[in-house]
C-alpha cells in the first residue's frame, strides 16, 4: 500500500499566498483560543511551507497582530466599493458592509475586540489604537467629512462610535439581544445622528470644551 501524497501546493503570487495564510489564520483563530493554534496547522490549511509563514509574518504572534489589524481597520477598497449616492445610502451600505464581515468572521472578530488573546499586550494594544484611527478616517469619508476643520473632534466622536460598534455586535453575536437587523438600524440611526446633529454642534461654541 503506498503512502498517501502529500497536499499539492499551488504556485500563488506572494501576495495571494500571503491572502491566503491570512484567511485560514483567521479561521483558525475564530475557531479555537490563540494558545491552541499552531503555525503548523495555518501552513498545513493554507497548502504551505511553515517557513513561508515565517518569511511573510515572522512568528506566530506576529501573524496573530496581523489579524487583528486586518479584521479592526476599515479597509480603504470597502470605501471606494460604496455607491456614489445620497448620506443615507452609503451609511447603509457600509454598515451592511460591516455586518457581512462580522457574520463571517465573527468568533474571530469577537476574540480580537477582546484583546485578550495574547495577554496585556502593549503592541496589541498600539495595533488597536492605530485601527481605530484608520477606521475613523475612512468613516469620516464615507459621510463626507474627509477634508474639514475639526477634525480631530470629529475622529474622536467616531472612535467614541466605534466603541458602539464593538458593544452591538457583541449583542447580536454573543447574547442575542439583538438581531442583524436591529444592530444596523442602531448604528445607522446613531451615525447619521453624530453627522447631522452631533458634527455641526461641535463647530458652534457650545459644542467645544471649556478649555478649548
Amino acid at each position: 500500500m503506498s503512502a498517501p501524497a502529500e497536499p499539492r501546493r499551488r504556485r500563488l503570487e506572494p501576495d495571494q499566498r500571503r491572502r491566503e495564510i491570512l484567511a485560514c489564520a483567521r479561521r483558525l483563530f475564530g475557531e479555537r483560543p490563540y494558545a491552541d493554534v499552531s503555525t503548523t496547522e495555518v501552513a498545513d490549511a493554507a497548502g504551505v511551507a511553515r517557513g513561508l509563514i515565517n518569511h511573510y509574518f515572522g512568528t506566530k504572534r506576529d501573524l496573530y497582530l496581523e489579524v487583528v489589524r486586518e479584521l479592526l481597520t476599515v479597509p480603504a477598497f470597502a470605501v471606494a466599493a460604496l455607491p456614489d449616492a445620497a448620506l443615507e445610502v452609503r451609511v447603509d451600505a457600509a454598515v451592511d458592509w460591516l455586518l457581512d464581515v462580522l457574520s463571517r468572521h465573527g468568533n474571530t472578530w469577537l476574540a480580537a475586540t477582546g484583546a485578550s488573546a495574547v495577554g496585556n499586550d502593549p503592541e496589541l494594544e498600539q495595533i488597536m489604537r492605530q485601527a481605530d484611527d484608520e477606521s475613523a478616517d475612512r468613516v469620516l469619508e464615507v459621510v463626507g467629512m474627509g477634508d474639514t476643520t475639526h477634525r480631530e473632534q470629529f475622529r474622536a466622536m467616531i472612535r467614541a462610535y466605534a466603541a458602539l460598534v464593538r458593544g452591538a455586535g457583541r449583542e447580536w453575536l454573543v447574547t442575542h439581544a439583538l438581531s442583524r437587523e436591529q444592530v444596523h438600524l442602531l448604528l445607522t440611526r446613531t451615525l447619521l445622528a453624530i453627522v447631522r446633529d452631533a458634527f455641526p454642534a461641535a463647530t458652534t461654541d457650545a459644542g467645544r470644551a471649556p478649555n478649548s
